[in-house]
């Protein structure tokens, strides 16, 4: 199973980016995709899931300009970012993991993506 993680950038804040995570070797419409966050020196962060039935998932940081979508016959999950701050900036990664997990514990998931770096500007 591989997740490939895509769409970082450097955008100004109250911009948008949109993060894809492709798949291969596994349905993610059979599992539970999620997005994490990581900057130097703090613990990865959960940021948003969507369950295999389409339940989602957000850090309360993030509820109202994040959404995270699935496209199943392109097998990738999207976190669409809105009004993008400062303290988004991060490394965002995607993971996948069995369907009836808990979501937020980073533990859970069993298949990474290599990251892909977000830097919003002030």
């Amino acid at each position: 199973v591989q997740l490939q993680a895509s769409g970082g950038g450097l955008v100004q804040a109250g911009g948008s980016l949109r993060l894809s995570c492709a798949a291969s070797g596994r349905a993610l419409s059979n599992s539970a995709v999620g997005w994490f966050r990581q900057v130097p020196g703090k613990e990865r962060e959960f940021v948003a899931a969507i369950r295999r039935f389409g339940t989602t998932a957000y850090v309360d940081s993030v509820k109202g300009r994040f959404a995270i979508s699935r496209d199943s016959a392109k097998n990738t999950v999207y976190l669409q970012m809105n009004s993008l701050k400062p303290e988004d900036t991060a490394v965002y990664y995607c993971a996948s993991g069995p369907p009836g997990m808990n979501l937020i514990a980073a533990i859970n998931y069993d298949y990474w993506g290599q990251g892909t770096l977000v830097t919003v500007s002030s």
